[in-house]
C-alpha cells in the first residue's frame, strides 16, 4: 500500500530532483537536480516514489547517492523524487548562476580565485575607464599641448612643437625635416592630435648617423618600475603609429642613470601605408640597475626613423650595457624621400603585461593640468596684441626689473633660451604713463619666478618708477627650459 508520507507543513522549499533509471542490478543511484549533484539534507527529506509507490524505510542516503535495501527490477518505472527541505549542489553548471541568485555583498575577494576575472568577463560599463587621482606616467601623450607651436620646418635636433618629445639628430646627421602638430588620429578612439614629421630633403643614413624622436622621464617619476628590485615587474609601452613608408622601424627602451645606462631593442612593422596601427610592446624590468630617485633623467624611449650601420645592433628582451643609440639593421630610413611621413599620439606606459585587447584605456587628463605638467619643463609667456609680461620697477641704471611668475614649479633653474621681437617688439610702461623700446635681458631665476632685466633704447624715465613689461605685437613672447635633455 502507499505511504502518504510527511504532514502538510513540511512542503516549504520543495524541489524536484531528477528521476532514477533502473536496470536490474543496482541497487545504488546517484541524485541529481538538472543533471547536477544533489545532496539532501537527511534520508528522510527525500520523498521518492516508484511503480506509483512513496518508499518509506527502505533505503539511505549517503551525499549525493541513494541506496535501496532491494534492488528495483529493470522494468520499475521512478514516477518522481522529491526533496522537501534545502539541498546542497556540489557542483554548478557553466552559465547556471544568475544576478537574482547572488545575495549582497555575496561575492568577495577571498571568494575570487587568482586569474578568474578577466577584461573578457568584464561587462562594458561596469569598471570605470577613468582612473581619478592617478597621473599618467607619460605627459601629453595624446599630442594635445604645443607650446612651441604647431607647425616648423628646420635642421637639427630639439623640441619642435609637440611637448615632452624631442627630435634627435646625430653622428652628423641633418634631420631637414617639417614638424606639425595634426588634427589626425586614429578613428574610433578618444585621440584627436598627433605628432608629425616630414623630411624636406633626402639624407643618406651612414656610419653613426641617427635621426629618432625620444621621450625623457624623471628618474624620481619611474620608480614605479622598480628598476634594481629583486623582482621587477612586466611594463607595457603602447602607441599608435602611421607612415606611408612601410617596413621595419625600431623602438629602443633606455635606462639613463648616472652610473649605468642599458637597453632594449624592440622591432616593430608598419604593415599598412597611411594607416593607423596600434603597437604594444613588453617587458621585464631591469635587476640589475637601480634608477636615479630624482629630478635628473631616468628613462628615454626612443622612436628610431634612421640608423647607420655603426649603431645597428641585434632586437633584444634583455637589458644590455650601452650608452649610444641602437637600431637593428631592418630599420627603415625615413629620411630617403622627401614624400614620407611618419606620425605617433596615444603613448602610454604601463606597470603590468597587457596586450592591445588588455591594456588599460588611455588615461586623458584636462587640457589646463596637461598643459600644467608640460610647463614644469617648458614655460612660455606669449602676450599677444599688447599683453603685460609682469610687473616692477626702474632701477638706479633706468633699466627696468620685471618679476615674471611661473604658472607651476618647473623642474629645475630653467634657462630663458628663447625671445622673439625685435626692440620694437617690447615696451616699459611706467606709473607716469611713459613708454619706450626695450630689450630683454634674462637675470637670477628660481623654480617658480624669474627676474628680467629690460634694457632700455632710449632713456628719460625717473628711476624708482613702477613699470609693466608688455609685448608691443603678437610676435613678442618669452620662454624659460627646464628640458631633461636638450639638443640645442
Amino acid at each position: 500500500m502507499s505511504y502518504i508520507g510527511r504532514g502538510i507543513d513540511q512542503i516549504d522549499n520543495i524541489s524536484t530532483l531528477d528521476n532514477l533509471s533502473f536496470n536490474g542490478s543496482d541497487a545504488t543511484f546517484n541524485l541529481t537536480k538538472n543533471g547536477v549533484a544533489f545532496t539532501p539534507v537527511s534520508s528522510s527529506a527525500l520523498n521518492i516514489q516508484i511503480d506509483g509507490v512513496i518508499q518509506a524505510n527502505n533505503y539511505s542516503v549517503n551525499n549525493a547517492t541513494v541506496t535501496f535495501d532491494f534492488v528495483p527490477s529493470a522494468s520499475s518505472v521512478c514516477n518522481n523524487i522529491r526533496h522537501f527541505g534545502v539541498g546542497l549542489l556540489t557542483t554548478v553548471s557553466d552559465s547556471s548562476i544568475t544576478t537574482a541568485k547572488l545575495g549582497a555583498d555575496a561575492v568577495t575577494t577571498a571568494k575570487i580565485g587568482s586569474g578568474a576575472v578577466t577584461s573578457s568577463k568584464i561587462a562594458s560599463g561596469v569598471i570605470p575607464t577613468s582612473r581619478p587621482n592617478v597621473s599618467p606616467i607619460i605627459i601629453n601623450g595624446d599630442m594635445a599641448v604645443a607650446q612651441r607651436g604647431t607647425s616648423v620646418s628646420t635642421t637639427g635636433g630639439g623640441y619642435k612643437t609637440v611637448d615632452r618629445f624631442q627630435f634627435n639628430t646625430g653622428g652628423g646627421s641633418t634631420g631637414n625635416a617639417t614638424f606639425t602638430q595634426e588634427n589626425d588620429a586614429p578613428s574610433n578612439t578618444t585621440f584627436r592630435k598627433s605628432l608629425k614629421i616630414s623630411p624636406n630633403a633626402t639624407e643618406t643614413i651612414d656610419g653613426g648617423k641617427n635621426l629618432a624622436f625620444t621621450y625623457a622621464l624623471e628618474g624620481q617619476d619611474v620608480q614605479v618600475l622598480q628598476h634594481g628590485s629583486a623582482s621587477p615587474p612586466k611594463a607595457t609601452l603602447s602607441f599608435w603609429v602611421k607612415s606611408n613608408k612601410t617596413g621595419t622601424y625600431c623602438v629602443q627602451v633606455k635606462e639613463e642613470t648616472i652610473s649605468n645606462e642599458s637597453y632594449l631593442l624592440f622591432e616593430y612593422s608598419i604593415s599598412q601605408a597611411n594607416t593607423w596601427e596600434q603597437k604594444v610592446l613588453t617587458w621585464t624590468g631591469n635587476s640589475a640597475h637601480t634608477l636615479n630617485n630624482d629630478n635628473t633623467m631616468g628613462f628615454r624611449l626612443c622612436w628610431h626613423l634612421a640608423c647607420g650601420s655603426d649603431d645597428h645592433a641585434s632586437a633584444t628582451t634583455t637589458w644590455t650595457d650601452a650608452t649610444p643609440f641602437k637600431a637593428t639593421s631592418n630599420q627603415v630610413n625615413l629620411f630617403d624621400s622627401t614624400s614620407n611621413n611618419w606620425y605617433l599620439t596615444g603613448v602610454q606606459l604601463e606597470i603590468g603585461e597587457y596586450t592591445s585587447s588588455t591594456i588599460p584605456p588611455f588615461q586623458h587628463e584636462s587640457y589646463g593640468d596637461n598643459l600644467a605638467r608640460c610647463q614644469r619643463y617648458y614655460y612660455k609667456i606669449a602676450n599677444a596684441d599688447g599683453g603685460y609680461f609682469g610687473s616692477g620697477n626702474i632701477d638706479g641704471n633706468n633699466d627696468a626689473q620685471i618679476f615674471v611668475p611661473f604658472s607651476v614649479t618647473m623642474r629645475t633653474s630653467p634657462s630663458a633660451i628663447e625671445t622673439n621681437g625685435t626692440a620694437s617688439h617690447y615696451a616699459i610702461r611706467t606709473t607716469f604713463n611713459t613708454t619706450c623700446d626695450v630689450v630683454p635681458v634674462y637675470s637670477n631665476t628660481d623654480l617658480d619666478r624669474a627676474l628680467v632685466i629690460f634694457k632700455k633704447t632710449n632713456h628719460g624715465i625717473t628711476n624708482g618708477a613702477s613699470a609693466l613689461a608688455r609685448s608691443q605685437n603678437n610676435t613678442a613672447y618669452l620662454a624659460w627650459s627646464a628640458e631633461l635633455w636638450v639638443i640645442q
